[in-house]
């Protein structure tokens, strides 16, 4: 499909299902040979990441655990400016590494709540991984350690997004026109 309708706004293909793959499988070789003989803890937030959590890990070859935190922060198509926490974490993670899957990072609000909710917990080290980063967007200053693809500031779905609960099972990205 070269474009497709939610709810009241059209979206045209930005980026297949092909180049996703190809930028998860760059990142996951980084991660295998920077985890060599570690096992890191994935900690995959949800909704957005599910797919580039599960298609990450399906790359992954060093032993690992994963887990999920839920959090919210758009309504529509823009930032609520807040986030909430839906579904805490309750892992044990003192002395592990631990490495965040995120699906985009444009503000990085809901990357710092993330980073406040670990902060405190004695981690042996803290990585984010996330599928999409906007540059133009991103306001805060720490690192985001493994980027598969940098996008512009533009809305998407498809491939684990959503505009207003629609559009995460579309295996290409869109962008809205």
């Amino acid at each position: 499909m070269s474009s497709v309708k939610l709810h009241d706004k059209e979206f045209s293909k930005f980026i297949s299902f092909e180049e996703i793959q190809v930028a998860i499988e760059k990142i996951a070789a980084e991660i295998n040979t920077n985890y060599k003989n570690k096992k890191p803890l994935f900690v995959a937030v949800l909704n957005g990441s599910f797919m580039f959590a599960a298609d990450l890990m399906k790359k992954i070859t060093v032993d690992c655990e994963i887990s999920f935190v839920k959090l919210a922060s758009y309504h529509g198509v823009n930032s609520s400016g807040s986030v909430t926490e839906l579904i805490g974490f309750t892992e044990n993670v003192e002395h592990r590494d631990i490495i965040i899957i995120e699906d985009i990072v444009d503000t990085g609000l809901t990357l710092e709540k993330v980073i406040e909710i670990f902060k405190h917990k004695n981690c042996a080290s803290l990585k984010i991984a996330t599928l999409l980063l906007k540059p133009d967007a991103f306001k805060k200053d720490y690192a985001v350690d493994y980027v598969a693809i940098k996008i512009p500031n533009e809305f998407i779905v498809g491939y684990g997004l959503d505009y207003d609960g629609l559009g995460r099972n579309l295996k290409d990205i869109y962008k809205v026109n």
